[in-house]
């Protein structure tokens, strides 16, 4: 596994993750310490915010999973990949998009740039 999908993995791991002490255990695995997570919706730096932006997705899509579509595509320090929230009950996706992801040295995510290809409508 390439040092992008691993990071890729770990991204998916902590957006799927429950329950506060889990998800604070992800986040903390997949973002540096100051990491960031930025898209048209909300913005956050550091492991508490990160997290709470996750939840805040949990509490609007509750039993929603993030998967992701396509391959990982990466260079230096930097890599791209698509994805969907599905509903395990129907299989509907209401939001998908794509995100760009910068590396630390460690390998954990520097920072992401989040892209909504589609969001519901009401």
């Amino acid at each position: 596994m390439s040092q992008y999908e691993t990071a890729v993995t770990r991204y998916f791991e902590a957006w799927n993750a429950t329950g506060a002490d889990t998800l604070a255990e992800a986040v903390a695995a997949a973002w540096s310490e100051d990491g960031s997570f930025t898209d048209p919706l909300s913005e956050a730096r550091g492991h508490a915010d990160v997290a709470a932006v996750i939840a805040g997705v949990h509490e609007q899509f509750p039993g929603f999973e993030f998967r992701p579509t396509g391959e990982v595509d990466g260079h230096h320090d930097t890599a791209r990949f698509g994805w969907e929230l599905v509903s395990p009950a129907d299989g509907s996706a209401p939001v998908a998009g794509f995100d760009v992801i910068t590396l630390a040295e460690d390998g954990r995510i520097r920072s992401v740039l989040g892209f909504l290809d589609r969001i519901p409508t009401a």
